[in-house]
């Protein structure tokens, strides 16, 4: 009898499943790319259909807001565009972000049909569990960087500086701003669907995470600068400070996965 739990109980039947070859696989990726690639395009139509809705009420919302409410001393923010065709250039970025945005559901999918096949048969049970969680950390952190981040932004700049100073901005460098903050907020608030993962793989353990606490608390720091385009440091420590509370969130989710992994070791050698 084999020892290997992979070919007893419950995972009898992935023996029953034909191997892919090496071109097999290639040719699986092939599609699940192209599949992907369709799904932004479906999300960029619905996004260019609705795109001075997305322009007019919720990416210039930060700077209309803050314009309508300055305070004594602060000075409007006044975006401009600068390029030939560059509303229209813009605009057709707007709308191909937003369809990766629209689409990370499938995309995230698309990524683990296509590593499903190397888990075992109870892991790929938990496939559509691990789209949701994670297509929501990132949905939530986008959410956190439009509603939290983006609204202090656009208060610090206002206030700061010299009134002698205008605050006019290339519209091109703003929406960068805007996108690159939300985007990368939404990356960094994978990071307690990345240590379930690495910690489901044996890779993570919680008491590795706890001993190089310090060291993180460097490497956030390092990324919310890195993530933050420009000098501004209240976006850096907005999005630093949820880091820091998703990395001990994260400690929390490895001890979780470790308990299951061992329970179901300690069940399969009983």
């Amino acid at each position: 009898m084999s020892d290997d739990p992979r070919k007893t109980g419950d995972n009898a039947l992935e023996n029953d499943e034909p191997e892919m070859s090496f071109l097999e696989h290639l040719e699986e990726l092939r599609w699940r790319i192209i599949r992907s690639l369709l799904g932004i395009v479906v999300g960029a139509i619905i996004c260019w259909i609705f795109i001075d809705q997305i322009m007019n009420e919720v990416l210039l919302q930060p700077v209309l807001k803050v314009n309508s409410n300055l305070a004594p001393g602060e000075q409007p923010i006044t975006l401009q565009n600068l390029k030939p065709f560059g509303q229209v250039l813009l605009y057709m970025e707007v709308a191909l972000i937003g369809g990766v945005i629209i689409a990370i559901p499938y995309l995230l999918y698309e990524i683990w049909a296509f590593i499903a096949p190397g888990l075992l048969l109870k892991e790929r049970k938990h496939v559509s569990s691990i789209v949701i969680f994670s297509s929501f950390c990132f949905l939530a952190g986008i959410a956190f960087a439009y509603f939290i981040m983006m609204p202090t932004a656009m208060k610090f700049f206002a206030g700061f500086g010299t009134t002698e100073i205008e605050n006019n901005i290339a519209i091109d460098e703003y929406m960068s701003f805007v996108i690159s903050v939300m985007l990368g907020a939404g990356l960094v608030f994978e990071l307690p669907m990345v240590s379930w993962f690495l910690s489901k793989l044996g890779i993570l353990t919680p008491a590795f995470m706890r001993h190089y606490r310090r060291h993180a608390i460097v490497i956030i720091l390092v990324l919310a600068a890195i993530l933050t385009p420009g000098t501004d440091p209240v976006s850096q420590i907005l999005l630093a400070i949820p880091l820091l509370l998703l990395y001990e969130l994260s400690i929390g989710i490895s001890k979780m996965a470790w308990r299951s992994k061992e329970k179901k070791e300690n069940d399969l050698s009983t």
